[in-house]
């Protein structure tokens, strides 16, 4: 028997609860109107470029350990690049905690819980640090005390590399929330240096903004963004990257990558191949995993049209060839919000190469499917446990790790008997 969601902290949900569907959408361009891709990227399929798969036809039962306790509502964990050895976790509340040597160093990394509101789906909720290591730089992404979402940086303490240095906040980016849940949260930086960002549909049942089905939004969407170097004077303070598939598209809001996501929890690339995956929560009855081919932009999701492979505005085939379908799903039966996963690629468990591990935050079950398919019906079960699992992620060397958001617990993923 698996222990019941919480009422303290949902996270990522906002499934059956949820009411019916408002009618109010605003007029804007929607993803039909543009020709989803710009000339030089791949066609709006998700069958770019195929992942490197496992060597074995099932996936390897998996093994979980707690790493450090006394966390306060972790929701993610990363790694600095000029520090393999060290991870950092980002609580819910507001702080970003060191784990070193698997002991949990007391003093935070960055402590701003005075400027974010947390609880529920809101909080501060995502981290990636600037691949080439750039004083430090690191980027956060978190609810402000207005309710507004907010993506930004700070640099690392020249002269003490376990704390951020605060008086060098820069806001890249805030976006306007009218409802409390759904807000994405994720950050990651691409091989092409670029920051991509999962953003929610502003909330509510249904996506009353109607913010998966236009381009006018930044909401529902993953966007791709430049922070290199210093930030550009005015607003914005990033640039767009050229390859954008949206920058000529009247009407369009060009740091898009992709659309027609409800609530992209949680993504990550695989470092092997470039792949994106994207773990994005239902609202009452899938849960999904979407995946984008290395350097494939452009894609809709499908939302809120769609609930992973099922209509959801109405009944009959609603799937056409312009929306991109889940690679794998599950009903509400086995779970209620999808925490998302990614692709192993260390060296300490052969058996595990090429399977993309994800858990689900209500059940505590976890899954793992051949990152190379186009499409799994049925993931193998790989654990079954009772906790709150809010993220999984690798660390430098391609181990992964998960965070317990309830227990607050790190836990660290391996293979039984290995």
């Amino acid at each position: 028997m698996h222990r019941a969601t919480l009422g303290l902290v949902t996270v990522a949900l906002a499934v059956a609860a949820c009411g019916p569907t408002p009618s109010a959408s605003p007029s804007s361009v929607s993803p039909s109107a543009s020709g989803s891709v710009s000339p030089s990227s791949p066609p709006p399929t998700a069958s770019g470029s195929a992942s490197s798969g496992p060597s074995a036809d099932a996936p390897p039962r998996l093994s979980i350990e707690p790493v450090v306790e006394s966390l306060d509502q972790p929701v993610d964990v990363t790694w600095r690049p000029d520090d393999p050895s060290t991870l950092f976790v980002v609580e819910q509340t507001g702080r970003i905690r060191i784990v070193r040597d698997g002991q949990l160093v007391e003093r935070p990394f960055l402590d701003i819980s005075g400027m974010v509101r947390a609880g529920g789906e809101q909080g501060l909720l995502g981290l990636a640090f600037l691949p080439s290591g750039e004083d430090g730089r690191f980027f956060v992404y978190y609810t402000d005390d207005g309710g507004q979402q907010v993506v930004a940086s700070y640099d690392t303490n020249p002269d003490d590399r376990d704390v951020a240095a605060p008086g060098t906040a820069t806001i890249w980016l805030r976006m306007d929330d009218r409802f409390g849940n759904h807000n994405g949260g994720s950050l990651v930086f691409g091989a092409d240096g670029y920051l991509y960002i999962g953003t929610g549909d502003g909330g509510g049942a249904g996506d009353p903004l109607d913010s998966g089905r236009h381009l006018d939004t930044l909401l529902a969407k993953v966007l791709r963004i430049d922070v290199s170097g210093q930030p550009a004077d005015g607003d914005p303070a990033y640039r767009i990257p050229p390859d954008n598939p949206f920058v000529s598209t009247n009407g369009a809001r060009p740091e898009i990558w992709h659309t027609g996501l409800r609530n992209p929890w949680r993504i990550r690339f695989d470092r092997a191949t470039g792949d994106l995956w994207i773990a994005d929560v239902g609202q009452g009855d899938r849960e999904e995993i979407d995946v984008s081919r290395a350097g494939v932009g452009g894609l809709d999701f499908g939302w809120n049209v769609m609930e992973g492979s099922t209509c959801f505005r109405s009944s009959g085939d609603c799937a056409t060839s312009e929306l991109t379908l889940p690679v794998a799903e599950y009903d509400h039966d086995l779970g209620c919000s999808v925490s998302g996963g990614a692709v192993y690629r260390g060296p300490s468990h052969p058996a595990l190469q090429g399977w993309y591990v994800f858990s689900d935050y209500c059940s505590g079950e976890f899954w793992a499917i051949d990152a190379s398919r186009e499409r799994t019906e049925e993931p193998a079960i790989v654990a079954e446990t009772d906790l709150n699992i809010s993220a999984i992620a690798e660390d430098a060397a391609g181990e992964l790790y998960a965070t317990d958001l309830s227990a607050g617990q790190l836990l660290r993923i391996g293979v039984e008997g290995g």
